[in-house]
């Protein structure tokens, strides 16, 4: 256990910048820095670090935190590792006294068995390679498939001969247990035998199976002709456990962000054969069904995910698991859709039976999560009756509330209620998104322990079509609130100064701002669906809620241009003007 008092000094001497700037190329944007978020695929810089709070942010894809959580997410390492890596950095030593000497004695031996077992599966995986050169066979039958020796060693693909001791000849002691618990020979007692050895993976191709740093951690091995099972693979080890890793994701790195979306397949095959025809972001599970642990470890990626299943009946339920495990992760700024193929193609047949731009347009014209969530709680329903549509909203319930809080979860709402026939409030209110007589109770007057200004006359402001509609903050700092609890993300491209002048304004605005950059500093920006939830047991809420509906009810979008002449106003004390918008 590190000192919590440690860490924190730990982090106060660490520049963040510098961390982040190894791996990530970073330019000034105001106090903060800026660049290309590392754990996902995106075009245009949304991955923020700021140096005074000594946290990165990305508005993308919604990770964040410290230094520690930094070379964690992008180094892979532990946690104890990343703080004596940064504390070697600084000259610190790190404090072990909380730890007995048997748990710092079990650590070490651990990672010294990872290491170890690491070691045994890349030896092994350079066997597997030098055999394939060695075997016409095992090359006739990839030329066959159309793959080419780049794409074979790109993914390091090898053989696995047909003999029983095969790894004999790579590992000078055949009988290490090693062997066993990496799951490359297995060891069966026999009644009357003392026992026998033998390799697991015998006369089949091998994929070897790579984490994200590249390291291997198992192996997956299809047979060349007939037998069964056409695909075998490593038993879950201390390096490998199914329902976390995806084949590929090593080698889709790059190519991620170059096409802006993952493509997630359902075999080794369909991975290589796609990247051999220029999809080389395609990645694919390991014999098990997709599960929120593959969805997560997607999302450090990239934004945007395509599953490409068999049309068959097989692919349908496929599909379905998949969809369970990304609705918990649907946030409004990521995208999840589902891809069917005609029940006679796989997608490396589809590719080169129809060509690559048909697949493109496939892939283009994919089902999205919405519709999916629908077409599967409509499922055995039959919508031209009553009972059916009853049916419907019942299964669809459970789906819709797996959705984190967001924008989706709201207008899903009224998508499954317009498919049952129903009223979106009627929907909502059984459903709990409304509640009768919210708005006159946000109307309340401020009862807080500051009384609430009197109401000015009504400002005008130009509209966009040349006409002229009514501002909703009538006085800078209540315009300040309805811009920043509308766009919470704005908040950090403020300065420190300008952080001061909101949280010291008098009043509830003040204790409004003091809020709003506590949630941000434990809690991601949100919208402002989010936010009413979690602000309305505040004692200044019945004075900000009237002032985000108003703007929302008359159509009037935040625009971060009115942001720097509203703080400006503030600092004069100019309370009866406001920007206009030209």
């Amino acid at each position: 256990m590190i000192p919590p008092a440690f860490l924190q000094d730990l982090l106060s001497r660490t520049d963040i910048v510098s961390v982040v700037g190894r791996t990530v190329q970073l330019k000034k944007a105001g106090i903060n820095y800026k660049g290309l978020c590392p754990f996902h695929g995106e075009k245009s810089p949304s991955f923020v670090v700021s140096p005074t709070r000594q946290t990165y942010h990305c508005f993308g894809c919604g990770v964040h935190g410290n230094a520690v959580g930094f070379l964690m997410e992008q180094s892979g390492l532990g946690f104890i590792d990343a703080v004596k890596d940064l504390a070697r950095e600084v000259g610190m030593n790190v404090p072990e006294e909380e730890s007995s000497p048997a748990e710092r004695a079990r650590a070490a031996e651990e990672k010294s068995r990872r290491i170890t077992l690491t070691e045994v599966m890349s030896r092994a995986g350079d066997h597997y390679r030098a055999e394939l050169k060695a075997s016409p066979r095992a090359i006739a039958y990839l030329k066959g498939r159309g793959l080419s020796g780049e794409i074979a060693a790109r993914f390091g693909l090898g053989y696995a001969p047909a003999g029983p001791h095969s790894l004999a000849s790579a590992f000078g002691q055949y009988d290490d247990p090693l062997l066993i618990e990496a799951g490359l020979v297995i060891h069966r007692n026999e009644e009357g035998e003392d026992g026998r050895r033998y390799d697991r993976f015998r006369d089949r191709i091998m994929f070897p199976i790579r984490n994200v740093q590249g390291e291997t951690i198992g192996f997956g091995g299809r047979v060349l002709d007939r037998g069964e099972p056409k695909y075998l693979n490593s038993p879950e080890t201390p390096l490998f456990v199914k329902g976390r890793e995806l084949y590929g994701l090593f080698e889709a790195r790059s190519a991620l962000r170059e096409h802006g979306h993952v493509l997630v397949t359902e075999g080794y095959m369909d991975v290589v054969a796609l990247a051999q025809l220029g999809f080389a972001n395609a990645v694919a599970t390991l014999g098990t069904a997709c599960t929120a642990d593959h969805v997560a470890k997607l999302c450090r990626f990239t934004d945007q995910v395509v599953f490409s299943f068999d049309g068959d009946a097989a692919g349908r339920r496929a599909a379905v698991r998949a969809m369970e495990a990304a609705l918990p992760h649907a946030q409004d700024t990521r995208s999840f859709k589902f891809l069917f193929l005609p029940t006679e193609h796989d997608p490396d047949s589809f590719v080169r039976t129809e060509g690559a731009d048909a697949f493109r347009e496939r892939v283009a014209a994919a089902v999205p999560l919405s519709l999916q969530m629908i077409e599967v709680a409509s499922a055995d329903c039959d919508l031209a009756s009553v009972e059916g549509r009853a049916r419907l909203i019942a299964q669809a319930e459970p789906l819709w509330r797996a959705l984190p809080e967001g924008v989706l979860r709201l207008q899903m709402v009224a998508e499954f209620a317009r498919s049952a026939r129903m009223e979106t409030s009627d929907l909502g209110q059984r459903w709990g998104t409304e509640k009768p007589q919210r708005t006159k109770s946000r109307s309340a007057p401020y009862d807080g322990t500051h009384a609430a200004r009197p109401p000015l006359p009504m400002p005008m402001s130009r509209g966009s079509m040349g006409g002229r509609q009514p501002l909703i903050a009538r006085r800078p700092e209540d315009r300040a609130a309805t811009l920043l609890l509308q766009a919470s993300h704005w908040w950090s491209d403020l300065s420190d100064a300008d952080h001061t002048l909101l949280c010291e304004l008098p009043d509830w605005h003040g204790e409004l701002f003091r809020w709003l950059d506590q949630w941000l500093m434990h809690d991601d920006p949100a919208p402002w669906s989010i936010l009413q939830t979690h602000l309305q047991d505040q004692p200044w809420a019945s004075a900000a809620h009237p002032l985000v509906e108003a703007a929302l009810r008359d159509g009037i979008p935040p625009m971060q241009e009115d942001l720097p002449p509203t703080l400006q106003q503030i600092r004069r004390g100019d309370l009866f003007k406001l920007p206009g918008r030209g």
